[in-house]
């Protein structure tokens, strides 16, 4: 297979009985299955008009790189064809060139759609989240001498059970709506409990979001409650990052201080406030009918959305004020983009395995496996979660925001110009998101960047850049070397082939930078293999999400100990988790009421308080075994391994103790 273009990617479609492929087509990245069958002359329904409701675009990924799976592949699918890579071809959009085999529907039956209370056929999955809309017909009271009241003459139409305690905001809406429509009402329940009374039929508008709060990055979907369909999506950076890029930064930043409390909390709640507005304004769709809104998101996000005090999740024992799910109006936040919302957090197992965990194991299903299994959420504060259906084991494994391409002289974000991969032979070859030209590198380039270098003999085993015998590398790569500014650094990209006219470089410290963040990730996984007394070989798979997860080179992983030695084919994909979980529990209150179960069946590691997580630590620093040095030959300018100490002083910044994060 050829190496992948940054806009080209071939798709080759492959006879279901094992053919070779039939039919092949070049698509623009971003492109979805579909578009590419279309193109490729290749015949591939689409009954529901490629919204995700129906299986007449079923497929199968045979080879390459596609997107994760969508909460609409999960849905039709169910989740073990998923886990199979069976696809919705409008729902998927390959990332490498791939081969594809398009199936022919299963079970297809006109189109499928689900509807509200349905359960998907071997998925496990039912599709209730909780919303009711009901139309009656009430009239207002109409005799003084046996006099009623408006709400009772509502309640009385209704014919369901549902709770007599009326929120205010519904309560202050029935005297009028009664009146309109000549007494027609929609009434609207979650749960039991009546949340908005309107004029008119309106059961076809029932709507929800599901946001994931990430240190760096929120992102959130709009769904309809009855289809599971997408409506719309949106996100950016989280908004917080002004006081600091990683967790420790912002419980520094808010310790002891309400006033910085209510600060950091405005801006997320100002960006979800804006989020609901857009993605509604995009869908057509009023913000009146948001009844219900799920989040997710790590202990110290979680609290400072609800504005509770961080400051004694940065303090040992690193306790969260509240484990438990969370269920409150909107109005109490106060989120006043959705008035007639019900906000759910789901639960928390401990300080710094927070809600988006849970949603990551919702999403995975690790908790019905057979076999034992490992999730990897890699971001700014990872997790690990690890074992089967009959133990499930957790850690935190604090990485810092080296991966998102903070911290590093010229790291990025995954966004046009940045160099997301990187060969080396006799000199050095960087793809470049859009292939535009380079001005930086992010997170998935640098750990390719470092891989390859390593290879190539630039860095040795303990991360000194620069060998002691440069005779061993080619003239090109050599001439890559200098000492700047920053110490000793490695050009990428020279200026004249740059974006910004300046050379993109890597240099000594950002390099240290990556050891400390892939040793945090590599040692929560020995840790807990080492716990649960599990080798690589025992790893049926090792799941990997979060936004970088699904970007990274798992072969350059593994070769620099960002992860363990497991076998390439048992490392796989599953993208943003934690949104999808949350999209899960947003469809369907038995998921969410299964997180709350799951809560308390996972046993949580503190790595800290493990006597060995030093040396697994330190073991981690290095990018393989390390290579033998002569003192004679030493680098003057390379810099000496990095201690426990020095990865603890990133820790300490906040002025608790050292390690805190990594005791989560």
């Amino acid at each position: 297979m050829r190496e992948p273009d940054a806009n080209n990617i071939e798709v080759g479609f492959v006879d279901p009985e094992g053919a070779k492929a039939v039919r092949r087509a070049h698509i623009r990245r971003g492109a979805s299955l579909l578009d590419a069958a279309r193109a490729a002359g290749v015949s591939m329904d689409a009954t529901c008009g490629a919204r995700g409701r129906c299986r007449s675009c079923r497929c199968k990924v045979l080879s390459g790189d596609v997107s994760p799976a969508t909460m609409q592949d999960t849905l039709q699918l169910g989740h073990e064809e998923v886990q199979e890579r069976f696809r919705l071809g409008c729902q998927t959009r390959p990332v490498t060139d791939c081969e594809i085999a398009a199936l022919p529907p299963k079970s297809e039956a006109g189109h499928q759609i689900l509807t509200g209370g349905g359960v998907m056929e071997g998925a496990g999955f039912v599709v209730d989240s909780g919303v009711r809309k009901q139309v009656v017909t009430a009239s207002p009271p109409r005799e003084e001498h046996r006099q009623t009241s408006d709400l009772a003459q509502v309640l009385e139409a209704i014919d369901a059970p549902v709770d007599r305690s009326v929120p205010i905001a519904a309560l202050r809406k029935v005297p009028g709506e009664l009146r309109k429509q000549r007494g027609e009402l929609t009434i609207t329940t979650f749960n039991g409990r009546i949340v908005d009374v309107e004029a008119g039929d309106t059961s076809e508008h029932a709507y929800g979001m599901a946001f994931d709060i990430g240190t760096t990055s929120i992102v959130g979907t709009l769904l309809h409650l009855e289809t599971g369909e997408e409506l719309a999506a949106a996100g950016s950076v989280n908004p917080q990052t002004v006081y600091g890029g990683d967790l420790m930064s912002r419980i520094a930043y808010a310790q002891f201080d309400e006033k910085k409390l209510v600060a950091l909390r405005a801006k997320v709640l100002n960006a979800i406030n804006g989020f609901i507005k857009d993605a509604c304004r995009v869908a057509g769709v009023s913000r009146e009918h948001v009844y219900k809104i799920v989040v997710v998101g790590n202990t110290c996000m979680h609290h400072i959305f609800l504005g509770v005090d961080v400051t004694f999740v940065g303090l040992a024992p690193y306790a969260p004020a509240v484990s438990d799910g969370i269920v409150l109006p909107a109005s109490e936040l106060p989120l006043k983009a959705a008035p007639n919302a019900q906000v759910c957090l789901l639960p928390i197992v401990a300080g710094f395995v927070g809600a988006d965990t849970m949603a990551c194991v919702l999403a995975t299903r690790i908790y019905e496996s057979d076999e034992l299994r490992a999730l990897v959420d890699i971001g700014t504060n990872g997790e690990v979660v690890m074992g089967s259906k009959d133990r499930l084991m957790a850690c935190s494994a604090p990485a810092g925001p080296a991966l998102e391409g903070a911290q590093i002289r010229h790291g990025m974000r995954g966004a046009m110009g940045a160099i997301e991969a990187v060969r080396i032979d006799d000199d050095v070859h960087c793809s470049v998101i859009g292939s535009a030209r380079a001005v930086g590198i992010c997170g998935s380039g640098l750990v390719d960047a470092c891989a390859k270098m390593v290879g190539a003999g630039v860095i040795d085993g303990m991360g000194r850049l620069g060998p002691p015998d440069l005779k061993r590398l080619p003239a090109p790569l050599v001439a890559r070397l200098r000492t700047g500014d920053a110490g000793v650094e490695f050009v990428l990209v020279w200026d004249a082939h740059a974006g910004k006219g300046e050379d993109v470089t890597l240099t000594q410290g950002d390099i240290r930078q990556l050891q400390l963040a892939k040793s945090a990730i590599y040692s929560g996984i020995v840790l807990l293999q080492r716990v649960m007394g599990i080798d690589d070989a025992d790893l049926a798979e090792l799941m990997l999400c979060g936004g970088f997860g699904n970007y990274i080179n798992t072969e350059s992983a593994v070769a620099i100990r960002l992860l363990p030695d497991v076998a390439l084919d048992r490392i796989s994909y599953v993208g943003n988790a934690a949104h999808l979980g949350a999209q899960m529990a947003l469809l369907s209150e038995r998921e969410r009421e299964r997180a709350e179960e799951l809560a308390q069946r996972i046993e949580h590691v503190a790595l800290a308080a493990r006597p060995d997580f030093q040396d697994i630590f330190v073991d981690g620093m290095a990018f393989g075994s390390p290579r033998p040095v002569e003192p004679d030959g030493a680098a003057e300018s390379a810099e000496p391994p990095v201690s426990v100490a020095s990865a603890e002083s990133r820790r300490s910044e906040a002025g608790a103790e050292p390690r805190r994060s990594a005791t989560g």
